[in-house]
C-alpha cells in the first residue's frame, strides 16, 4: 500500500475517532437533558393541574381520553387519598394508567416523586389532603429527539471524513513530494553512478531539509570512496602489469631454443624476482582489502621486547651489507603479535631499501605509551610529503620509489589504529627518515 494512501487513511481515522468520541459525549449530554426536560415538564403540568383543580368541587371524565400506545401528549390522572382513581385523560390498552401504590408514597414523602412504569414516564404529587395528581408521557419523546440526533450525527460525520480523507491526501502528497524527489535523485544517481550531483537542500529547516543534507553527506563520502576505489584499482593494475610484463618476457626467453645459458640464468632469476615481488603485492592488497572490509585484529598481551630484539636479528641477517641498531626497554602492549610483526618488518624493510649504511631501531615507553622508532641515514622524506606517503600508491620521487609499490606504509597505518595508537614520519637524527609508532601499553590491574 503506498506511503500516501496509508497518511491519507491514518488521517481519516482520527478524525473518525474524534467524531466517534465526540458523537457518544453528545448523545449521553443531550440523552440526560432530553430526559431532565421531560421531567421538569411534567412537573410543571402536574403544579398547573394542581392550581387549576383548586377551588373545584369535583372533577369530571374527560369526552375522550388520549390513547398512550399512539399519542405522545402529557396526560393526567386525579387519585383519591386511597389510590383510587378519580379522573383520567389517558388510556393504555382500553385502561387508564394503573399508578404503583410506592410511587404514590414516595410521591407523599418527598412531596412529588418519578418514576418509569412500562412505556410511561410519571410524575405524581400529592393534592392537599384529597388524593394525588399524576401527570405521564410516552418514553417515545425523549427517544425520538435522540433519535434525529443521532441521524443528525451520522449524516453530518460521513462529509466530515470525506473531507478529512481529502485533506489528508493533499497534506501528504504535499509532505511526500520531496521526499519522492530524493528518491528519484537517488535512483538517477546510482544508475548514471554520478556521484559529484547534490540535492537542493530547501531554505525551510524541517526533516526534509535534513534528510537532503544526510543524503548529500552521503554522496559526498560516497564519492571520495568511489574515486578513491577508482585510483586503486588503477595504481594495482599498474603496479601488477610490470611484473607480469617481464614474468612474460622472460618466460618467452626460457622458452626459446637460441639463448645462451647465461641470458637463460639471467632470465630464470628475474621470473623469480618478479614473481615474488608480486606476490608480496598481491598479499599487501589481500591485508588492505581485509582492513576495507572490517576486519578487527584479536588483541591478547605482547611482550614487546623479545618481539622487537627477534625482528631485528633477522632484519640483520637479511641485510649484512648494513648495520642494524638495536636497542629495546621492557614494554607490554595489548595487541596482535603477528600484526606488530608486520609492521616492524614494513618498516625495516622501508628502512633498508634507503639506508645508506645505518639503519636503528629503538623501543621505549613513556607516559603509557610503548615507543617504536625505526631510523634510517638514507635521503629522507620531505616535510611536506610525510602525511601524503601512508597513502596508497603513493611515493615521493624515484630517489625512493625503486620496486616499493607504496602499500607497506598503508598497512603499518592501519595496523597502528587497530592497536589504538598512531605513526607518524619525521627526520631521522642519522640524517634520514624516521618512522614514530605510538601503541598503548597494557594497564596493570
Amino acid at each position: 500500500m503506498p506511503l500516501r494512501l496509508r497518511l491519507a487513511l491514518f488521517g481519516a481515522g482520527v478524525v473518525a475517532l474524534a467524531l466517534a468520541v465526540f458523537g457518544l459525549l453528545l448523545y449521553a449530554l443531550l440523552a440526560r437533558s432530553v430526559t431532565s426536560n421531560q421531567d421538569d415538564a411534567l412537573r410543571t403540568r402536574a403544579e398547573d393541574a394542581v392550581f387549576a383543580l383548586h377551588g373545584m368541587p369535583s372533577a369530571q371524565a374527560p369526552v375522550a381520553p388520549v390513547d398512550l400506545d399512539k399519542s405522545n401528549d402529557v396526560f393526567i390522572e386525579l387519585l383519591g387519598s386511597d389510590g383510587s382513581l378519580l379522573y383520567s385523560t389517558g388510556a393504555l390498552d382500553g385502561e387508564p394508567p394503573s399508578i404503583p401504590k410506592s410511587l404514590l408514597d414516595d410521591a407523599q414523602a418527598r412531596k412529588g416523586a418519578f418514576a418509569t412504569i412500562g412505556s410511561l414516564r410519571v410524575y405524581a404529587m400529592p393534592y392537599f389532603s384529597n388524593g394525588y395528581v399524576v401527570t405521564g408521557q410516552s418514553t417515545r419523546v425523549p427517544q425520538s429527539n435522540l433519535s434525529g440526533i443521532v441521524v443528525f450525527l451520522v449524516v453530518s460525520a460521513v462529509p466530515a471524513l470525506i473531507a478529512a480523507w481529502i485533506a489528508s491526501w493533499l497534506v501528504a502528497g504535499r509532505a511526500l513530494r520531496p521526499l519522492k524527489a530524493v528518491a528519484v535523485a537517488a535512483e538517477d544517481i546510482g544508475r548514471r553512478r554520478d556521484f559529484a550531483r547534490r540535492l537542493p537542500v530547501p531554505p525551510s529547516r524541517d526533516e526534509v531539509a535534513v534528510l537532503a543534507s544526510s543524503f548529500n553527506g552521503m554522496l559526498n563520502r560516497l564519492q571520495e570512496a568511489y574515486e578513491a576505489q577508482k585510483h586503486f584499482v588503477s595504481d594495482a593494475s599498474h603496479e601488477l602489469r610490470t611484473p607480469l610484463t617481464t614474468i612474460q618476457g622472460n618466460a618467452g626467453l626460457l622458452a626459446s631454443r637460441q639463448v645462451s645459458d647465461e641470458v637463460r640464468t639471467a632470465a630464470a632469476a628475474d621470473v623469480v624476482q618478479e614473481s615474488g615481488r608480486m606476490a608480496r603485492l598481491v598479499d599487501r592488497l589481500l591485508t588492505l582489502a581485509r582492513a576495507d572490509s572490517g576486519l578487527q585484529l584479536a588483541r591478547t598481551p605482547v611482550e614487546m621486547k623479545p618481539l622487537v630484539e627477534e625482528v631485528g636479528r633477522q632484519a640483520a641477517a637479511l641485510h649484512p651489507g648494513q648495520k642494524l641498531n638495536v636497542f629495546a626497554a621492557e614494554a607490554v602492549i595489548d595487541g596482535d603479535e603477528d600484526a606488530v610483526r608486520q609492521l616492524l618488518w614494513i618498516l625495516l624493510d622501508n628502512a633498508f631499501r634507503y639506508a645508506t649504511s645505518a639503519v636503528e631501531l629503538r623501543l621505549g615507553s613513556e607516559h603509557g605509551w610503548a615507543r617504536l622508532v625505526v631510523a634510517d641515514d638514507g635521503p629522507g622524506v620531505p616535510a611536506p610529503d610525510r602525511e601524503r606517503i601512508f597513502e596508497r600508491f603513493y611515493r615521493v620521487d624515484q630517489s625512493r620509489a625503486g620496486a616499493n609499490a607504496g602499500l607497506g606504509l598503508s598497512i603499518a597505518r592501519w595496523i597502528a589504529g587497530q592497536h589504538g595508537g598512531r605513526i607518524v614520519a619525521g627526520e631521522a637524527i642519522l640524517g634520514g627518515a624516521a618512522f614514530l609508532v605510538d601503541l598503548p601499553l597494557l594497564s596493570r590491574s
